[in-house]
């Protein structure tokens, strides 16, 4: 219900919006919403639950109340919250007078209710605040025109209306529809009227009156053509039946409805197709047989493509003989100790057992790589062809929510962020099935401006690349590519628009670059106005003027208020971690029908007359944080975000990007979707794109490409249960995000989990039920009213009090589901072009609502990040939610295409490199000592996929014997031991025997993977890098938090800016920042070299020579020495300037370690001069 005020001075919209209860028997529905857009919350510290109301002024400015009518709560079981919007007058926005007033509710009554859109306000609430509508804009569209009571009354439709008997139209009501919009209506709406909602009745072609000679003739035009007295019928057609599908299977051809919609011939008892001219003139006989309609539309979207057997099966029986000749070679290790130096014999020999355990590990998982294609022609064929369930051929396809997320726009700058945002607004996919949210985690007007000043500029972007097919669309990397922009492109005005959008891009960098100066400017004008105002005020009222006065350095938005988030002076309300919630439309949804622009002049830069110039709906995003809430950093903005869009958009699948990660392939949104839809999509929880990287020095120093796991791992894991979830370039099923089983499964149980037992979940009382399973009801079943009912009471529990959040979850399953005609006896699916329908309006109601959603306290006593949305505890949020989805029966998809899907940029410097695989090694050991540890994964997960989980959790551990193993080589100069008595001839062959097959390994993982010798030889350097610097303080940090609860914090990796022209764009890379990880890499390099300098000195001068054990550890120090040659090689910087720091450190842990050693086993033939050295 919706109740406009009427008072001249201002214009507030109260809304009323009812959470659902029954009254009076009903049940009542939210404002233009087909769910209820309400939330009651039951914290008591929730403002929706004060009892107190707040009355509004008349005045101008801006409020909000909320009230709750508590004797009505009393009468009946019922709750409500009262919205009241006031709009503030503009020069946009001028209050309406009393006859315009009345004037437009005598227009909302006697039709349709006009419904606006709120694109131009911000609404904001929380904990201490309440909701409030802020205007920027103009928010009132201009009143839709009217149309002939002849016209059809379709949203977006100007055919003529179907007349009935009583000249009324086809239904009691009176609705007005025509003949395509009926049939839309009887094959995908559920035979409903669209005005009354009731059934349909009978309707016949008979009923439909002919007006006027122009209708007569038309008809006769359409009559069907006579058959030819030559015409033969051919045996093989068959006699055409019309019928409805039964038991959920997928209907068959309808001829007769075909020819009656395509205007073809009917023939004797048989549908014959005509050729071109209807049968006249046209070949013999003017016909030919009935084309097969679902020939196409039925092949599959994916292909599975599996690795040439003539590289696997040498690759798997290498794997085998490496693993054999490992055996033999510990075994006797074992049998064969060194009895001169048996320390040293066993601290190998336990290192060399593990890595042994490390590399079974990691290379068990690589047994069954595959890799996948797509077909889009089908995909389109299929989704947005004409058919008889969709007659216009609107797109069917479902609909996607993009997330992207930032925190900080110092270390993320806001043109990175734009540039994404506007490859995501071009992307090629159906514009009203695209919603763009923007998290901005760390509430900043830097980010709200930029992200207007986008919005602004898509509209020039957005038209030139639909008209041009311009690849990539992040404009930066366009117009900074480095070769011919004419290639494949045939339009004459090409040059000439893409000379101007380059102007205007240019202008928009610009803009974009000077919002921080400009917000400070503006801010310290508005601040310095506010102390002149208090200081007269204290005048006024005769206080002393020496006396200093307390005003708020607060930040200013251009109308002349105060930013809601944050201010760089971090008062109560305003800092990064006491705020309000902040959501802000800034392209509101459009429309269904396409929009096609103007001819180019002064106001138009580019001619889009045949280009559609609709953008999807851009969202602003800024959940609410107050201190004493734990706000579990990205996790929980992703949580707030999915609460966000199912409110507003709830599209069944949601694409989450970082704001460095741009959308380079405007087709991949398409080939992610080809996955889900094609037969067996329904079981895939979500679809994995390979990271790709910019801006990484050409040789690749400190292997940021990281091509070893992107290509080899996680399309090996594809060939299992599906790759894990690496935190961005992911598209999701929003039901797997919910938490929700999959609708079937396989549980593997026996060794090696051989024996398989396949499960039901979506049907009532086939299986039991787990602790951690939600399962999904289908809408059509309705046989367990009682365990529909208490799923429904759980609701809460689970998600919160949102009603409307938990209306859309249904809604959400049922347009992510398959096609019918994919499905077998007994499965759910959706009819054809069930989707093809308008979206819903966005109101301030159902803001109002997403406003509730992302406050602080709205996760309380709820499953969000326990079990629902993205999973909280681990700073690897990503591995661990990816964990949970697998481990309840879902599978993912690895989607590699041939032009990169996504491109992002990676950190180059080596400090920043260092402290990101800290991150990620931290993450793992919290894994490893949680109950996200793959020990304890429940029998849907496969065996190797458990490996493949476990080996996550463990490979941080590798670090403390690699560690060990590094300093080896070193003391066995020293000391003139080795790690065997002697370097017979068994030892050389086993170690030869290992060196090959891990050799021949690479070659054949580089045959079928497509990655170079280069890439595979970098990740091999930063394996050894990152496992002597970041890797053992990762595993000392977790057990900090294991055992004394120390809490991890980490810094955000700063994203690198765009260079300027004449900048080095690999300047980071020779930047040398000091850090602790940096001492234990540099030490063994140092223990090494002087180690190595002692070997070589005291063999050569020695009576006895022993250049056996010489070579053996200069080898393997050298081998040490290589894999740490980058490391190395980033401490020079550009012109080998080092801190001094990094000199001292490590001198003197390398004296230390070389006097202790002297001290523990001194030289033999100066026993005399060691005794008397002693440590103090």
């Amino acid at each position: 219900m919706v109740k406009t005020a009427s008072s001249p001075s201002s214009s507030p919209v109260t809304i009323t919006v009812s959470s659902g209860g029954k009254v009076n028997g009903s049940r009542s529905m939210g404002l233009t919403s087909p769910v209820p857009r309400a939330s009651i919350s039951n914290n008591p510290n929730s403002p929706l639950s004060s009892r107190g109301n707040r009355r509004a002024s008349s005045g101008g400015g801006k409020y909000s109340s909320m009230s709750k009518d508590e004797t009505t709560m009393e009468e009946v079981n019922t709750e409500f919250v009262s919205y009241t919007v006031h709009i503030p007058p503009t020069p946009d926005h001028q209050p309406m007078s009393e006859s315009q007033t009345s004037l437009t509710e005598d227009n909302n009554n006697s039709g349709k209710p006009k419904r606006s859109y709120i694109s131009g306000t911000i609404f904001t609430g929380g904990y201490n605040s309440v909701t409030r509508g802020h205007v920027i804009e103009s928010s009132m569209d201009g009143t839709e025109p009217v149309k002939s009571g002849l016209m059809c009354g379709m949203k977006g439709c100007d055919e003529k209306a179907i007349r009935g008997k009583n000249s009324r139209g086809i239904c009691e009501c009176g609705f007005k529809i025509c003949r395509d919009c009926y049939l839309d209506c009887v094959g995908s709406g559920g035979g409903r009227c669209p005005g009354c909602k009731e059934p349909y009745k009978d309707f016949s072609d008979d009923d439909e009156e002919d007006d006027g000679d122009d209708e007569t003739g038309s008809e006769a035009e359409d009559q069907a053509l006579p058959l030819p007295s030559d015409f033969k019928l051919d045996k093989r057609l068959s006699v055409v039946k019309s019928f409805k599908a039964q038991n959920h299977q997928p209907p068959e051809f309808d001829h007769t409805r075909w020819l009656f919609e395509t205007k073809g011939t009917y023939g004797y008892g048989n549908a014959v197709w005509p050729k071109d001219g209807y049968g006249v003139g046209s070949g013999s006989n003017g016909f030919e047989h009935p084309p097969d309609f679902g020939e196409r539309s039925r092949r599959p979207l994916t292909r599975k493509v599996g690795i040439s057997a003539a590289i696997l099966s040498p690759y798997r029986l290498l794997i085998l003989i490496r693993l054999i000749a490992l055996g033999f070679f510990l075994t006797w290790r074992i049998r064969h100790p060194n009895h001169e130096a048996m320390w040293l014999w066993g601290m190998s020999t336990v290192c060399e057992l593990w890595f042994g355990f490390s590399w079974l590990l990691d290379q068990l998982p690589k047994l069954c790589p595959v890799n996948r294609v797509t077909d889009l022609s089908v995909l389109k064929e299929r989704f947005e062809s004409p058919n008889l369930r969709n007659p216009k051929g609107r797109s069917d396809l479902p609909g996607i929510d993009v997330f992207v997320s930032t925190a900080d726009p110092e270390k993320e700058p806001p043109l990175v962020t734009a540039n994404t945002i506007l490859s995501i607004l071009a992307v090629d996919y159906p514009v009203e099935k695209l919603a763009c949210y923007l998290s901005d985690d760390g509430g900043a007007l830097l980010t709200f401006e930029a992200l207007a000043e986008t919005a602004s500029f898509a509209r020039i972007w957005v038209p030139f690349c639909r008209k041009h097919g311009i690849e990539p669309r992040n404009p930066e990397t366009y117009f900074g590519q480095k070769r011919d922009h004419l290639k494949n492109k045939v339009r004459l005005d090409f040059v000439r628009e893409r000379r101007r959008v380059k102007r205007e891009y240019d202008e928009f960098k610009v803009r974009i670059n000077s919002l921080p100066e400009s917000i400070r400017r503006r801010s310290d004008a508005y601040n310095a106005h506010e102390e002149l105002r208090a200081k007269k005020k204290q005048m006024e009222m005769g206080g002393n003027t020496s006396d200093p006065i307390k005003t708020s350095k607060g930040i200013w938005m251009s109308d002349g208020t105060h930013w809601p988030g944050t201010w760089a002076s971090a008062e109560t309300d305003h800092s990064r971690g006491d705020h309000a919630g902040i959501i802000q439309a800034m392209l509101a949804p459009p429309n269904a029908e396409p929009v096609y622009g103007a001819e180019a002049d002064g106001e138009n830069l580019i001619d889009t007359t045949e280009v559609d110039i609709r953008l999807p709906m851009l969202v602003y995003v800024s959940r609410e944080k107050r201190p004493g809430y734990d706000h579990n950093k990205k996790a929980g903005a992703m949580n707030a975000l999915v609460r966000t869009s199912a409110i507003m958009s709830n599209g069944p699948f949601i694409l989450n990007l970082d704001c460095d990660h741009y959308i380079y392939n405007s087709l991949a949104l398409r080939e992610g979707m080809c996955f889900m839809l094609d037969r067996g999509g329904d079981r895939i929880c979500y679809v994995q794109f390979p990271q790709r990287f910019e801006g990484i020095d050409p040789s690749d120093r400190y292997a940021n490409h990281n091509t070893v796991f992107f290509d080899v791992s996680m399309r090996a894991l594809d060939g299992l249960q599906g790759p894990m979830y690496v935190g961005t370039g992911c598209i999701f099923r929003r039901t797997a995000l919910y938490g929700f089983s999959p609708p079937r499964t396989t549980e593997h149980h026996g060794w090696f989990g051989r024996r398989k037992i396949k499960l039901l979940l979506r049907r009532p009382k086939v299986v039991k039920k787990e602790e951690d399973e939600i399962a999904l009801p289908i809408n059509e079943d309705h046989n367990d009213d009682d365990d529909a009912d208490i799923e429904s009471l759980l609701l809460p529990r689970r998600f919160g009090n949102s009603t409307s959040l938990a209306a859309s979850i249904p809604v959400a399953e049922y347009q992510g589901r398959l096609l019918q005609d994919l499905h077998g006896k007994g499965y759910h699916g959706r009819p054809a072009g069930s989707l093809a329908v308008p979206r819903e309006p966005l109101d301030a109601a159902t803001v109002a609502e997403a406003i509730s959603v992302i406050s602080c306290f709205y996760e309380d006593k709820t499953e969000w990040g326990k079990r629902v949305g993205w999973i909280y505890g681990s700073v690897t949020e990503d591995v661990v939610t990816g964990y949970r989805m697998h481990n309840r029966g879902w599978r993912s998809i690895y989607c590699v295409t041939k032009r990169d899907a996504f491109r992002g940029t990676a950190p180059i410097n080596l400090t920043d490199r260092l402290h990101q695989v800290l991150r990620w090694a931290t993450g793992s050991v919290e894994i490893f000592f949680s109950r996200n540890n793959a020990l304890f994964a429940s029998p849907r997960l496969k065996f190797l996929q458990r490996v493949a989980y476990f080996n996550v959790g463990m490979y941080p551990f590798t670090s403390m014997f690699l560690i060990v193993y590094c300093f080896l080589p070193a003391v066995s100069l020293f000391s003139g031991q080795f790690i065997v008595q002697s370097l017979s001839v068994t030892f050389l062959v086993f170690l030869l025997a290992i060196t090959l097959t891990l050799c021949m390994l690479a070659i054949l993982e580089i045959k079928w993977s497509g990655i170079t010798l280069h890439d595979w030889w970098r990740n091999e350097q930063f394996w050894l890098i990152g496992g002597t610097s970041a890797h053992p303080a990762a595993v000392l940090q977790g057990l900090l938090k294991v055992i004394a609860g120390v809490d991890i914090s980490f810094t955000l990796t700063s994203k690198s800016a765009t260079p300027e022209e004449g900048d080095d764009e690999f300047a980071e890379l020779y930047v040398v920042r000091w850090s602790f990880l940096m001492i234990p890499p540099i030490t063994i390099m140092m223990v090494n070299m002087i180690a190595i300098a002692v070997g070589v000195a005291r063999t050569m001068y020695s009576p006895f020579p022993q250049w056996s054990k010489l070579v053996g550890g200069v080898f393997f120090s050298f081998w040490v020495l290589c894999h740490l040659y980058p490391f190395a090689k980033g401490l020079m910087g550009r012109r080998g300037k080092v801190p001094t720091i990094v000199f001292v450190w490590s001198g003197l842990l390398s004296i230390i370690i070389s006097l202790l050693w002297v001290y523990i086993s001194p030289p033999s033939s100066t026993q005399d001069y060691t005794r008397a050295f002693q440590f103090p």
